[in-house]
């Protein structure tokens, strides 16, 4: 038969038995928030994974959430190539403040044939690239990356040339494409930057 300090020990030993598992019970949903949070953190349209380009090292889009992001496809050999110099240097005006700009080579309109090694040589010696590039792709046609799909169908615009443009906001919305023609350096483009990384 129990006594009543017994009893008053056996509770106690019962209520310290139980306090970790309580502790744990009440930080479970705390922890599935945390991962949710995370997981919602990148936003869809950067859920996407590629090679670099210098190395093939597989590089994750969501490491840029939160950014501005400008959108090119690049060929080396294109009336349109002396761009390279205009996106670097607005990658390199606006980094600071959130922007990066993402280079895809493309070989689609048969004027970018050249290995990765190449490529990055190029743009590097040439053109002194330090904006991100990637391992050539498709960006057009039913075998375009699902990168460039997104893209496409949230401007209803896929890219009919090389340096093509897509700028997407803080939050991960496409807000913008602009055409191969309008320069990195153009009014039109600068502005909605500027308005985009000042939101």
């Amino acid at each position: 038969m129990n006594t009543p300090n017994t009893s008053s020990a056996m509770l106690l030993v019962m209520a310290l038995g139980l306090a970790p598992m309580a502790g744990a019970i009440a930080q479970a949903p705390s922890a599935a928030a945390s991962t949710a949070v995370a997981s919602t953190a990148c936003p869809a349209i950067l859920t996407h994974q590629f090679p670099r380009l210098q190395d093939d090292a597989p590089q994750n889009l969501c490491q840029y959430a939160g950014k501005v992001v400008l959108v090119v496809n690049t060929a080396s050999f294109c009336g349109f190539t002396k761009q390279y110099e205009g996106l670097e240097a607005m990658y390199a005006k606006y980094q600071n403040k959130g922007l990066v700009v993402l280079g895809f080579p493309s070989n689609q309109f048969e004027q970018e044939p050249g290995s990765a090694k190449e490529i990055a040589d190029f743009c590097f010696n040439t053109y002194g690239v330090k904006f991100p590039m990637f391992a050539k792709t498709e960006v057009a046609g039913p075998k375009k990356n699902a990168f460039y799909a997104q893209l496409s169908k949230a401007t209803q615009a896929e890219p009919k040339w090389n340096f093509n443009k897509y700028l997407i906001d803080r939050r991960g919305n496409v807000v913008a494409h602009y055409p191969s023609q309008v320069e990195p350096q153009s009014k039109t483009l600068v502005a909605a930057v500027e308005k985009a990384l000042s939101q």
